[in-house]
């Protein structure tokens, strides 16, 4: 045993152990792309039930536009599309009046002073919730796109896999390479590192799993974990929700959305820096050591053979070239299944390196902005 943990502690043990764990993600990613279904695989309902559509907005005025008219455009027999104006003070309202004047299916509400002790989306949330009387709540962000069968797909996936709540990873847009080095991490890390089909079936709370650019509600099982009230001053209001509808023994479901709806999540690599600033640390319910843990070692992970190549080639460090190019392969796979499984930007697999050395850096740039309460996000601050 002495002699085990001595090895651990070599650089050798490390590669063994780089080695160990790339080919357990690897495992892991297979197995979730095998059984992670599709939105539009899901038989037909016999009866259609109704939808409400929910989106909070706040400056979006570069989107919104896009956002509710392909919602309008949804080819389904009952549904409406609510949007929240949260205090914009760029042309949103405008270019949302001029909408509503065009169609009276969609519903504009002008936000509430958000009130202490509340995040700005939840507060929107919340209060989308409330206005309407849908059987089905679907919210979906303004910055999204959608395929007209969105809905309808998601109902019946809802129906027929008799869940409470329903979301779907969508096809994430990077056109840039600051979108390119930033966005591929958060569907990676869903992909790579949560067992979605065990956490499913055994109910595990901790690996429950959501994303806020859709997620479809039944309205009963939205009120018995509280609404987004449950987690007004999380960030991650997403996960969360997810969280609390597994701990309450309701059913939730994570589909593969990329056919469906789209997303491009920022804009400018300011916009990448603001939001993964206040969103990462909070992903990991603000846990330190944890979070640290975490970040640390997949820098080693996905960082360390290529150092190792380096050393060895300029420096002639006594390290291990074949543990060096199989972790190396390993990491390839890993990304290579992602990016072709959930529709991503064929380049990225290359970047891989550089999208583990920006995600260490935001990490820390969270860990920061979290601990000293300055994150913010569209002009409010979120710590």
């Amino acid at each position: 045993m002495a002699d085990f943990l001595a090895g651990l502690l070599t650089w050798q043990g490390q590669q063994a152990g780089i080695v160990a764990y790339l080919a357990l993600i690897l495992g892991n990613t297979l197995l979730n792309t095998l059984t992670l279904r599709r939105l539009e695989d899901a038989p037909e309902p016999s009866v259609w039930p109704a939808v409400a559509v929910l989106v909070p907005a706040r400056n979006e005025e570069e989107t919104i536009e896009r956002c509710v008219c392909t919602l309008l455009a949804q080819i389904y027999p009952h549904f409406s599309v609510w949007v929240l104006d949260d205090a914009s003070t760029d042309r949103t309202p405008d270019i949302l009046a001029r909408l509503a004047a065009e169609d009276s299916r969609l519903h504009l509400l002008r936000g509430a002073p958000l009130p202490d002790g509340w995040l700005g989306k939840p507060w929107a949330c919340q209060q989308l919730a409330q206005a309407v009387d849908a059987d089905l709540l679907l919210f979906v962000d303004a910055d999204t796109e959608h395929h007209p069968h969105l809905v309808r797909d998601a109902v019946a996936a809802l129906i027929a896999g008799q869940a409470d709540l329903l979301s779907a990873i969508p096809h994430e847009l990077t056109p840039t390479l600051a979108e390119k080095l930033t966005v591929p991490i958060i569907p990676w890390s869903l992909l790579t590192h949560f067992p979605l089909t065990l956490a499913r079936w055994l109910g595990w709370p901790v690996f429950a799993a959501a994303i806020g650019q859709m997620m479809l509600f039944r309205r009963e099982a939205y009120q018995a974990v509280g609404g987004h009230a449950a987690v007004r001053r999380e960030v991650a209001e997403d996960m969360a929700l997810a969280r609390l509808v597994a701990r309450r023994k309701l059913r939730w479901r994570l589909l593969d959305g990329t056919g469906r709806i789209a997303c491009r999540m920022y804009r400018s690599p300011g916009a990448v820096w603001e939001g993964f600033g206040k969103n990462l640390f909070p992903v990991f319910g603000r846990n330190l050591l944890l979070f640290l843990f975490v970040w640390l070692w997949l820098g080693v992970v996905f960082l360390g053979p290529w150092v190792g190549l380096v050393s060895r080639m300029i420096f002639g460090a006594s390290l291990s070239l074949a543990a060096g190019l199989v972790a190396i392969l390993l990491a390839l796979l890993v990304w290579a299944v992602t990016v072709v499984r959930l529709r991503l930007a064929r380049d990225i697999i290359l970047l891989y390196p550089w999208v583990h050395l920006v995600a260490v850096l935001l990490a820390f740039h969270s860990l920061g902005q979290s601990l000293t309460g300055r994150a913010t996000w569209k002009q409010r601050r979120v710590g």
